[in-house]
Protein backbone atom coordinates (compact mmCIF):
# COMPACT_ATOMS: atom_id res chain seq x y z
CA UNK A 1 0.00 0.00 0.00
CA UNK A 2 1.21 3.17 -0.99
CA UNK A 3 2.56 5.42 1.94
CA UNK A 4 1.13 9.17 2.32
CA UNK A 5 3.11 12.61 1.96
CA UNK A 6 1.98 12.80 6.01
CA UNK A 7 2.61 9.39 6.92
CA UNK A 8 6.08 9.26 5.50
CA UNK A 9 6.97 12.62 7.10
CA UNK A 10 6.15 11.31 10.31
CA UNK A 11 8.01 8.63 9.96
CA UNK A 12 11.03 10.07 8.57
CA UNK A 13 11.22 12.53 11.53
CA UNK A 14 10.35 10.36 14.56
CA UNK A 15 13.40 9.40 15.34
CA UNK A 16 14.60 12.98 16.00
CA UNK A 17 12.60 13.12 19.18
CA UNK A 18 14.59 11.20 21.70
CA UNK A 19 15.66 11.32 24.98
CA UNK A 20 18.36 13.41 26.54
CA UNK A 21 19.95 10.25 28.37
CA UNK A 22 19.94 6.24 28.36
CA UNK A 23 21.20 3.73 30.54
CA UNK A 24 24.33 2.35 29.33
CA UNK A 25 22.91 -1.09 29.65
CA UNK A 26 21.51 -0.42 26.50
CA UNK A 27 24.94 -0.08 24.55
CA UNK A 28 26.36 -2.75 22.30
CA UNK A 29 28.83 -3.61 25.56
CA UNK A 30 26.33 -2.56 28.64
CA UNK A 31 27.62 -4.07 31.33
CA UNK A 32 27.56 -0.94 33.71
CA UNK A 33 24.41 0.59 35.16
CA UNK A 34 23.01 4.15 35.33
CA UNK A 35 20.03 5.93 34.29
CA UNK A 36 21.66 8.77 32.97
CA UNK A 37 24.82 8.58 31.94
CA UNK A 38 26.18 10.26 28.27
CA UNK A 39 27.15 8.09 25.43
CA UNK A 40 31.19 7.60 25.45
CA UNK A 41 32.51 9.41 22.11
CA UNK A 42 36.50 8.15 21.14
CA UNK A 43 37.77 9.68 17.83
CA UNK A 44 40.62 7.96 15.78
CA UNK A 45 41.77 10.24 13.13
CA UNK A 46 40.87 13.99 13.59
CA UNK A 47 42.07 15.43 10.47
CA UNK A 48 40.34 16.90 7.82
CA UNK A 49 37.37 15.05 7.98
CA UNK A 50 37.64 13.31 11.79
CA UNK A 51 37.90 16.55 13.20
CA UNK A 52 34.34 18.27 11.70
CA UNK A 53 33.12 14.73 12.04
CA UNK A 54 33.81 14.32 15.57
CA UNK A 55 32.34 18.48 16.29
CA UNK A 56 29.02 17.32 15.17
CA UNK A 57 29.03 14.69 17.07
CA UNK A 58 29.61 16.12 20.01
CA UNK A 59 27.40 18.71 20.03
CA UNK A 60 24.69 16.83 20.63
CA UNK A 61 24.04 16.72 24.34
CA UNK A 62 23.78 12.71 24.70
CA UNK A 63 27.46 12.61 24.21
CA UNK A 64 30.98 13.23 25.78
CA UNK A 65 34.59 13.11 24.45
CA UNK A 66 36.38 10.32 26.15
CA UNK A 67 39.49 10.23 24.22
CA UNK A 68 41.63 11.49 20.89
CA UNK A 69 43.67 9.20 18.86
CA UNK A 70 45.82 10.66 16.11
CA UNK A 71 49.14 9.29 14.63
CA UNK A 72 50.45 12.89 14.96
CA UNK A 73 50.42 13.98 18.47
CA UNK A 74 50.21 17.64 18.46
CA UNK A 75 47.26 17.33 15.93
CA UNK A 76 45.18 14.80 18.71
CA UNK A 77 46.56 17.29 21.77
CA UNK A 78 44.88 20.81 19.90
CA UNK A 79 41.70 18.65 19.14
CA UNK A 80 41.15 17.17 22.87
CA UNK A 81 42.06 20.47 24.16
CA UNK A 82 39.25 22.09 22.37
CA UNK A 83 36.86 18.85 23.71
CA UNK A 84 37.97 19.03 27.22
CA UNK A 85 39.39 15.28 27.29
CA UNK A 86 42.36 15.27 29.65
CA UNK A 87 46.28 14.90 28.24
CA UNK A 88 46.33 11.23 29.15
CA UNK A 89 43.95 10.34 27.26
CA UNK A 90 45.35 11.27 23.89
CA UNK A 91 46.95 8.48 22.19
CA UNK A 92 48.67 7.57 18.80
CA UNK A 93 47.91 4.16 19.50
CA UNK A 94 44.46 3.14 18.53
CA UNK A 95 44.05 -0.08 20.21
CA UNK A 96 44.54 2.10 23.30
CA UNK A 97 41.44 3.63 22.69
CA UNK A 98 39.42 -0.07 21.58
CA UNK A 99 40.71 -0.97 25.07
CA UNK A 100 39.21 2.26 27.08
CA UNK A 101 36.02 0.99 29.61
CA UNK A 102 34.13 4.47 29.16
CA UNK A 103 34.51 4.18 25.47
CA UNK A 104 31.09 3.80 23.84
CA UNK A 105 31.21 4.66 20.12
CA UNK A 106 34.20 5.43 17.87
CA UNK A 107 34.26 7.66 14.59
CA UNK A 108 37.14 6.80 12.50
CA UNK A 109 38.30 8.85 9.62
CA UNK A 110 42.47 7.46 9.07
CA UNK A 111 43.68 6.79 5.92
CA UNK A 112 41.78 3.74 3.99
CA UNK A 113 44.51 0.49 4.79
CA UNK A 114 43.59 1.02 8.53
CA UNK A 115 40.07 0.79 7.95
CA UNK A 116 39.43 -3.42 8.38
CA UNK A 117 41.72 -3.86 11.47
CA UNK A 118 40.56 -0.78 13.19
CA UNK A 119 37.07 -1.63 12.36
CA UNK A 120 36.90 -5.38 12.50
CA UNK A 121 38.50 -5.27 15.99
CA UNK A 122 36.70 -2.29 17.47
CA UNK A 123 33.12 -4.01 16.23
CA UNK A 124 34.08 -6.97 18.29
CA UNK A 125 34.81 -4.78 21.28
CA UNK A 126 31.24 -3.71 21.03
CA UNK A 127 31.84 -0.16 20.18
CA UNK A 128 29.89 1.55 18.30
CA UNK A 129 31.58 2.88 14.62
CA UNK A 130 30.48 6.27 12.79
CA UNK A 131 33.65 5.57 9.79
CA UNK A 132 34.38 8.30 7.02
CA UNK A 133 33.48 6.56 3.25
CA UNK A 134 34.99 4.55 1.82
CA UNK A 135 34.65 2.13 4.68
CA UNK A 136 37.10 -0.39 2.94
CA UNK A 137 40.23 -0.83 1.20
CA UNK A 138 39.12 -4.07 -0.37
CA UNK A 139 37.03 -6.70 -0.64
CA UNK A 140 37.85 -8.78 2.20
CA UNK A 141 37.75 -5.63 4.76
CA UNK A 142 34.28 -5.78 3.72
CA UNK A 143 32.71 -9.16 4.35
CA UNK A 144 34.91 -9.38 7.99
CA UNK A 145 33.38 -5.95 9.15
CA UNK A 146 30.09 -7.15 8.44
CA UNK A 147 30.41 -10.66 10.02
CA UNK A 148 32.27 -8.36 13.39
CA UNK A 149 29.25 -6.06 13.22
CA UNK A 150 26.65 -8.74 13.08
CA UNK A 151 28.21 -10.82 16.36
CA UNK A 152 28.02 -7.62 18.13
CA UNK A 153 25.16 -5.98 16.85
CA UNK A 154 26.74 -2.44 17.30
CA UNK A 155 25.35 0.32 15.33
CA UNK A 156 27.59 1.20 12.46
CA UNK A 157 27.35 4.62 10.15
CA UNK A 158 29.40 5.14 6.77
CA UNK A 159 30.13 8.47 6.43
CA UNK A 160 27.94 8.55 3.12
CA UNK A 161 26.42 12.14 4.06
CA UNK A 162 24.67 12.63 1.17
CA UNK A 163 22.14 10.54 2.57
CA UNK A 164 21.12 12.57 5.26
CA UNK A 165 20.61 15.08 2.83
CA UNK A 166 16.65 16.35 2.14
CA UNK A 167 16.89 16.69 -1.32
CA UNK A 168 19.45 13.67 -2.30
CA UNK A 169 16.92 11.48 -0.23
CA UNK A 170 13.60 12.86 -1.92
CA UNK A 171 15.67 12.05 -5.38
CA UNK A 172 16.38 9.04 -4.85
CA UNK A 173 13.10 8.06 -3.35
CA UNK A 174 11.30 9.42 -6.46
CA UNK A 175 13.41 6.90 -8.42
CA UNK A 176 13.14 4.39 -5.93
CA UNK A 177 9.57 4.71 -5.94
CA UNK A 178 8.85 4.69 -10.27
CA UNK A 179 8.16 7.97 -10.80
CA UNK A 180 10.75 8.01 -13.65
CA UNK A 181 9.33 4.72 -14.83
CA UNK A 182 11.95 1.99 -15.32
CA UNK A 183 15.62 3.12 -15.59
CA UNK A 184 17.40 1.73 -18.80
CA UNK A 185 20.85 4.03 -18.49
CA UNK A 186 22.67 5.96 -15.84
CA UNK A 187 25.29 7.98 -16.65
CA UNK A 188 28.35 8.73 -13.59
CA UNK A 189 31.42 10.66 -13.74
CA UNK A 190 34.91 8.91 -15.00
CA UNK A 191 36.21 8.35 -11.47
CA UNK A 192 40.08 7.63 -11.44
CA UNK A 193 41.82 4.77 -9.79
CA UNK A 194 44.85 5.21 -7.67
CA UNK A 195 48.39 5.14 -8.49
CA UNK A 196 51.89 4.27 -6.72
CA UNK A 197 54.23 6.43 -4.73
CA UNK A 198 57.69 6.19 -4.99
CA UNK A 199 58.46 9.93 -3.57
CA UNK A 200 62.07 10.84 -2.26
CA UNK A 201 62.27 10.47 1.91
CA UNK A 202 62.34 13.79 3.74
CA UNK A 203 62.66 14.25 7.49
CA UNK A 204 59.67 12.74 9.56
CA UNK A 205 57.92 15.52 12.27
CA UNK A 206 58.88 14.29 15.83
CA UNK A 207 55.81 13.79 17.40
CA UNK A 208 54.55 11.69 14.10
CA UNK A 209 54.74 8.33 14.52
CA UNK A 210 54.98 7.20 11.04
CA UNK A 211 55.45 3.66 11.17
CA UNK A 212 51.78 3.62 12.67
CA UNK A 213 50.54 5.70 9.65
CA UNK A 214 51.88 3.45 7.69
CA UNK A 215 50.18 0.67 9.65
CA UNK A 216 48.99 -2.54 7.60
CA UNK A 217 50.65 -1.20 4.27
CA UNK A 218 54.31 -1.99 3.63
CA UNK A 219 56.37 0.75 5.23
CA UNK A 220 57.20 3.83 2.78
CA UNK A 221 59.31 7.03 3.09
CA UNK A 222 58.27 9.86 4.69
CA UNK A 223 57.00 12.70 2.80
CA UNK A 224 55.12 16.19 3.34
CA UNK A 225 52.58 15.48 0.35
CA UNK A 226 52.04 11.93 1.23
CA UNK A 227 50.54 12.75 4.78
CA UNK A 228 47.85 15.15 3.19
CA UNK A 229 44.96 13.34 1.97
CA UNK A 230 44.57 15.28 -1.03
CA UNK A 231 47.65 17.74 -2.10
CA UNK A 232 50.48 17.08 -4.61
CA UNK A 233 49.09 14.77 -4.35
CA UNK A 234 48.03 13.55 -1.10
CA UNK A 235 47.79 9.85 0.41
CA UNK A 236 44.40 9.66 -1.27
CA UNK A 237 45.87 9.29 -4.80
CA UNK A 238 48.15 6.63 -3.95
CA UNK A 239 46.87 2.70 -4.55
CA UNK A 240 49.01 1.46 -1.12
CA UNK A 241 47.02 3.60 1.08
CA UNK A 242 43.81 4.50 -1.00
CA UNK A 243 41.26 3.28 -3.64
CA UNK A 244 42.03 6.65 -5.47
CA UNK A 245 39.43 9.23 -6.47
CA UNK A 246 37.29 6.11 -7.58
CA UNK A 247 36.46 5.04 -3.70
CA UNK A 248 36.99 9.34 -2.66
CA UNK A 249 34.58 10.33 -4.78
CA UNK A 250 33.14 7.54 -6.63
CA UNK A 251 31.11 6.21 -2.82
CA UNK A 252 29.17 9.39 -3.32
CA UNK A 253 28.24 8.71 -6.57
CA UNK A 254 27.76 4.99 -6.87
CA UNK A 255 25.81 5.39 -3.53
CA UNK A 256 23.12 7.72 -5.00
CA UNK A 257 22.82 4.94 -8.03
CA UNK A 258 22.56 2.59 -5.51
CA UNK A 259 19.74 4.20 -2.88
CA UNK A 260 17.74 5.82 -6.02
CA UNK A 261 17.89 2.28 -7.27
CA UNK A 262 16.46 0.29 -4.17
CA UNK A 263 19.91 -1.94 -4.39
CA UNK A 264 21.76 -1.26 -0.89
CA UNK A 265 22.41 -5.30 -0.72
CA UNK A 266 23.82 -6.22 -3.53
CA UNK A 267 25.86 -4.79 -6.62
CA UNK A 268 26.48 -5.16 -10.49
CA UNK A 269 26.93 -8.23 -12.52
CA UNK A 270 29.07 -7.69 -15.19
CA UNK A 271 31.62 -5.15 -15.92
CA UNK A 272 32.62 -3.25 -19.27
CA UNK A 273 36.03 -2.40 -20.35
CA UNK A 274 36.61 -0.16 -23.24
CA UNK A 275 40.40 0.21 -24.11
CA UNK A 276 44.13 -0.96 -22.69
CA UNK A 277 44.37 -2.18 -18.98
CA UNK A 278 46.01 0.44 -17.01
CA UNK A 279 49.66 0.62 -15.87
CA UNK A 280 49.31 3.08 -13.24
CA UNK A 281 52.64 5.12 -13.27
CA UNK A 282 54.96 5.68 -9.68
CA UNK A 283 54.95 9.06 -8.74
CA UNK A 284 58.58 10.07 -7.62
CA UNK A 285 57.81 13.93 -7.05
CA UNK A 286 55.26 16.57 -6.00
CA UNK A 287 52.55 16.67 -8.63
CA UNK A 288 49.57 17.70 -9.20
CA UNK A 289 46.58 15.38 -8.63
CA UNK A 290 45.09 16.10 -12.05
CA UNK A 291 48.93 14.89 -13.49
CA UNK A 292 47.99 11.00 -12.42
CA UNK A 293 44.09 11.66 -12.43
CA UNK A 294 44.42 12.09 -16.68
CA UNK A 295 46.22 8.74 -16.31
CA UNK A 296 44.40 7.06 -14.06
CA UNK A 297 40.72 7.34 -15.78
CA UNK A 298 41.40 4.89 -18.26
CA UNK A 299 40.13 2.59 -19.93
CA UNK A 300 36.48 3.85 -19.78
CA UNK A 301 34.41 1.78 -18.17
CA UNK A 302 30.70 0.28 -17.48
CA UNK A 303 28.66 -1.96 -15.37
CA UNK A 304 25.27 -3.48 -15.34
CA UNK A 305 23.21 -5.15 -13.37
CA UNK A 306 21.30 -8.09 -13.31
CA UNK A 307 18.02 -7.57 -14.32
CA UNK A 308 18.89 -3.85 -14.44
CA UNK A 309 20.25 -0.96 -15.93
CA UNK A 310 23.55 0.24 -17.23
CA UNK A 311 25.48 2.49 -15.75
CA UNK A 312 28.28 4.53 -18.37
CA UNK A 313 31.12 6.45 -16.30
CA UNK A 314 31.80 9.03 -19.06
CA UNK A 315 31.02 12.56 -18.55
CA UNK A 316 34.14 13.38 -19.10
CA UNK A 317 33.33 17.28 -19.32
CA UNK A 318 32.60 17.76 -15.47
CA UNK A 319 35.74 16.00 -14.61
CA UNK A 320 36.62 18.53 -11.74
CA UNK A 321 33.08 19.52 -10.61
CA UNK A 322 32.49 18.10 -7.23
CA UNK A 323 28.56 18.34 -7.21
CA UNK A 324 27.93 16.38 -10.13
CA UNK A 325 31.28 13.91 -8.99
CA UNK A 326 28.62 13.33 -6.22
CA UNK A 327 25.81 12.04 -8.21
CA UNK A 328 24.71 10.57 -11.37
CA UNK A 329 21.85 11.09 -14.48
CA UNK A 330 18.96 8.83 -14.49
CA UNK A 331 16.91 8.26 -17.80
CA UNK A 332 13.73 6.30 -17.78
CA UNK A 333 10.99 6.13 -19.35
CA UNK A 334 9.37 9.38 -18.20
CA UNK A 335 12.60 11.79 -18.70
CA UNK A 336 15.45 12.21 -16.83
CA UNK A 337 16.43 12.96 -13.81
CA UNK A 338 20.07 14.85 -12.24
CA UNK A 339 21.00 13.97 -9.11
CA UNK A 340 23.74 15.97 -7.59
CA UNK A 341 24.97 16.87 -4.59
CA UNK A 342 21.80 18.81 -2.65
CA UNK A 343 19.93 18.67 -5.75
CA UNK A 344 17.90 17.63 -7.94
CA UNK A 345 16.82 18.97 -11.53
CA UNK A 346 14.92 17.09 -14.45
CA UNK A 347 13.95 16.86 -17.97
CA UNK A 348 10.45 18.08 -18.31
CA UNK A 349 11.97 19.85 -15.31
CA UNK A 350 8.14 19.87 -13.47
CA UNK A 351 8.89 16.31 -12.30
CA UNK A 352 11.55 17.70 -9.64
CA UNK A 353 9.91 20.82 -9.57
CA UNK A 354 6.51 19.05 -8.39
CA UNK A 355 8.06 16.10 -6.15
CA UNK A 356 10.16 18.36 -4.24
CA UNK A 357 7.17 21.11 -3.34
CA UNK A 358 5.21 18.40 -2.78
CA UNK A 359 7.73 17.18 0.27
CA UNK A 360 8.78 20.88 1.14
CA UNK A 361 8.32 19.88 4.55
CA UNK A 362 10.77 16.63 4.80
CA UNK A 363 13.08 17.07 7.10
CA UNK A 364 15.97 14.77 8.22
CA UNK A 365 18.61 14.97 11.15
CA UNK A 366 21.88 15.23 10.17
CA UNK A 367 24.21 12.47 9.23
CA UNK A 368 26.22 12.21 12.38
CA UNK A 369 22.41 12.62 15.08
CA UNK A 370 21.06 10.03 12.92
CA UNK A 371 24.02 7.27 13.72
CA UNK A 372 23.59 8.75 17.56
CA UNK A 373 19.91 8.79 17.45
CA UNK A 374 19.80 4.42 16.43
CA UNK A 375 22.26 3.91 19.01
CA UNK A 376 19.45 4.97 21.21
CA UNK A 377 16.28 3.55 19.70
CA UNK A 378 17.86 0.65 17.63
CA UNK A 379 16.82 1.40 14.35
CA UNK A 380 19.61 1.26 11.58
CA UNK A 381 21.09 4.11 10.31
CA UNK A 382 19.96 5.45 7.40
CA UNK A 383 23.73 4.81 5.65
CA UNK A 384 24.76 1.49 7.68
CA UNK A 385 27.19 -0.80 7.23
CA UNK A 386 26.04 -2.90 4.13
CA UNK A 387 25.51 0.22 2.03
CA UNK A 388 28.64 1.40 3.06
CA UNK A 389 30.31 -1.68 1.82
CA UNK A 390 28.63 -2.18 -1.00
CA UNK A 391 28.92 1.16 -2.41
CA UNK A 392 33.11 0.99 -1.87
CA UNK A 393 32.94 -2.46 -3.83
CA UNK A 394 31.52 -1.24 -6.37
CA UNK A 395 34.76 0.64 -6.80
CA UNK A 396 36.71 -1.93 -5.78
CA UNK A 397 35.44 -4.02 -8.76
CA UNK A 398 35.72 -1.11 -11.09
CA UNK A 399 39.26 -0.57 -10.73
CA UNK A 400 40.44 -4.10 -10.66
CA UNK A 401 38.80 -4.45 -14.25
CA UNK A 402 40.43 -1.39 -14.93
CA UNK A 403 43.79 -2.73 -13.94
CA UNK A 404 43.09 -6.18 -15.58
CA UNK A 405 42.00 -4.60 -18.86
CA UNK A 406 39.08 -6.89 -19.51
CA UNK A 407 35.76 -7.42 -18.96
CA UNK A 408 34.71 -9.36 -15.98
CA UNK A 409 31.58 -10.94 -14.12
CA UNK A 410 31.12 -10.58 -10.75
CA UNK A 411 29.24 -12.41 -8.54
CA UNK A 412 27.29 -10.11 -5.91
CA UNK A 413 25.79 -12.85 -3.39
CA UNK A 414 29.21 -14.33 -2.94
CA UNK A 415 31.34 -11.49 -3.43
CA UNK A 416 33.81 -12.69 -5.68
CA UNK A 417 34.47 -12.83 -9.88
CA UNK A 418 33.12 -15.39 -11.64
CA UNK A 419 35.51 -17.68 -13.54
CA UNK A 420 38.30 -15.48 -13.07
CA UNK A 421 41.01 -16.67 -10.55
CA UNK A 422 43.35 -14.13 -11.06
CA UNK A 423 41.16 -10.96 -10.63
CA UNK A 424 40.03 -12.95 -7.31
CA UNK A 425 43.41 -12.55 -5.98
CA UNK A 426 43.02 -8.62 -5.98
CA UNK A 427 39.98 -8.93 -3.28
CA UNK A 428 42.73 -9.14 -0.64
CA UNK A 429 45.60 -7.44 0.32
CA UNK A 430 48.28 -9.01 2.30
CA UNK A 431 48.92 -6.86 5.34
CA UNK A 432 52.28 -6.09 7.61
CA UNK A 433 52.72 -9.15 10.60
CA UNK A 434 51.02 -7.05 13.79
CA UNK A 435 48.89 -5.03 11.78
CA UNK A 436 46.58 -7.70 10.53
CA UNK A 437 42.55 -7.52 10.52
CA UNK A 438 41.62 -9.64 13.10
CA UNK A 439 39.60 -13.27 12.08
CA UNK A 440 36.09 -13.01 13.74
CA UNK A 441 35.36 -16.31 14.14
Amino acid sequence: MKQTRREWLKTATAAIALPMFIPRTVFAQGNRPGANERLGIAAIGVGRQGDPVLRNILRDRRTTAICVCDVWKRRASEVAARHNVPPEHVYQDYRKVIDHKDVDAIMIATNEQWRGPMCVSAALAGKHLFVEKPVTLTIDDGKRMRAAAKKTGIKFQSGSMQRSDRVNDLACRFIREGHLGKIHEIHCANYESPWLYGMPAEPIPEDLDWDMWCGPAEPVAYHRELFVPRGRPGWLSFREFSGGEMTGWGTHGFDQVQCALGLDDTGPAEIFVEGDKLVPPVFDQATERRVGDAICSKPMLAFKYADGPLVKMNLLDIHFQAALRGGAIFFGEKGKVEIIRGGMTSEPKELAEDWLREYAEHRLPIHEVDWINCIYNGRTPIGDIETGIRTAGICHILSIARYLGRDLRWNPVEEEFVGDAEANTWLAREQRRGFETPDVG
